[in-house]
């Protein structure tokens, strides 16, 4: 199917009292879901692509509150080191995938060789091309090897995007977020847009596709991004605890000197 990205353009209004509600909810569930994985040694990716300011850390941010910090890394993706030029591109992104029972996060990813560098010109024309065979290859190994792969891409309009820049630059304790760069990736809006339109295209894989998220109302956004991080997630992990070991249960009863609830 494809995916248009003129049709995540609305920025629905959500209600705040329901917003507190459905996000404390999705938190709880969320966490859960990590306990599942820890408990059937089950690995999965987040990745979150999307536009400057489109919110992609506040989503994150609320996604892992109620996880354990010991078995989720969050893997923000900024320019390559002399030492990772020296390699493919994707060698970077093999040394920080899960192990058993985590949950890895990509603020950004390995779609920068498609999208930032095919832009700039970090790359060549042809680099670019093989890249998304290379993309859909890659995840294909980690989906064959049991890991869940969960992608999305937050969707705001220039509209929008601009209010937001103004608002961190205004903000002093928000300027931090805000840079040059941002100001040069605006200009190129239209080369930008073609990148991220074919980049759609090209790696919506059944084994790992593509949702993309309207985030021009950020709380609306937040909801939506957590509730299908955690139906994918769900889907893909047994959401059942296993019984506890009858020695450890006997134990704890001896000690604490009382019949323990098996509920």
């Amino acid at each position: 199917m494809t995916i248009d990205l003129k049709d995540y353009e609305r920025g629905e209004h959500i209600d705040p009292d329901k917003y507190e509600k459905k996000l404390a909810k999705l938190q709880k569930r969320l966490g859960r879901i990590q306990v599942s994985h820890i408990l059937h040694k089950r690995r999965a990716i987040m990745v979150l692509e999307g536009w400057d300011a489109a919110g992609k850390g506040g989503i994150i941010r609320r996604a892992t509150a109620q996880m354990d910090p010991r078995y989720f890394e969050v893997w923000p993706t900024s320019a390559p080191t002399p030492e990772e030029k020296d390699r493919h591109y994707l060698w970077r992104f093999w040394t920080r995938l899960p192990a058993n029972g985590d949950i890895n996060i990509f603020d950004r990813s390995w779609y920068g060789r498609v999208l930032v560098e095919r832009v700039e010109g970090f790359c060549s024309e042809a680099e670019w091309r093989r890249a998304y065979d290379e993309i859909n290859a890659f995840e294909a190994e980690q989906v064959d090897d049991n890991t869940t792969i969960v992608k999305l891409f937050i969707h705001v309009t220039q509209e929008e995007q601009d209010r937001r820049f103004a608002e961190r630059l205004e903000d002093p304790w928000k300027r931090w977020k805000t840079g040059l760069e941002d100001y040069r990736n605006r200009a190129r809006r239209a080369e930008y847009l073609d990148a991220i339109q074919e980049m759609l295209a090209r790696t919506n894989s059944h084994w790992a596709p593509w949702t993309v998220i309207d985030g021009n109302n950020q709380k609306a956004a937040r909801i939506a991004a957590l509730e299908s991080i955690a139906e994918q997630l769900e889907a893909r992990v047994p959401m059942m605890p296993p019984a506890c070991d009858p020695e450890l249960w006997r134990a704890a009863e001896d000690a604490l000197g009382r019949k323990l609830n098996a509920d």
